[in-house]
């Protein structure tokens, strides 16, 4: 089997919230999600304010995985931009159309445009403090 990437988000108790966000926005699949309550024992050593967070998600985007977690309570956690997903479509529309989606309420860095190597390619930040770059194929 070969070896295959895929970005891992990590939120502080809004993973269900980002899910269906990236669900409507990139037309994802929920292939599943199980909170910490749901761990086998969860009863006798998962405190309640952890129950209902999410522990592990998976999104299908298209032939793309996504994954989610948020953290246990009491778990640091800091916005950053360690992790950026780049996000590679095939026509200048469906690129407009995510572009537009993720960046309601978020930060656009690069405004989508056409660039050497791309007939639209943007980046932003979006409402989640999630960096993306929008890549669109080179027509050819």
């Amino acid at each position: 089997m070969p070896l295959r990437l895929n970005p891992y988000i990590v939120l502080n108790g809004y993973a269900r919230e980002a899910i269906a966000f990236y669900q409507q926005a990139l037309g994802a699949q929920v292939v599943g999600v199980m909170t910490f309550g749901e761990m086998p024992g969860a009863d006798s050593h998962i405190p309640a304010e952890a129950k209902d967070r999410v522990m592990h998600a998976h999104l299908k985007v298209g032939d793309a995985d996504l994954m989610f977690s948020d953290t246990f309570p009491g778990q640091p956690y800091q916005v950053g931009n360690q992790v950026t997903i780049a996000l590679h479509t095939s026509s200048v529309e469906e690129s407009e159309r995510i572009f537009a989606a993720l960046a309601e309420g978020g930060r656009v860095e690069v405004p989508l445009q056409k660039t050497d190597w791309s007939p639209a390619y943007g980046s932003l930040v979006d409402k989640f403090g999630v960096p993306w770059q929008i890549n669109t194929a080179a027509e050819g």
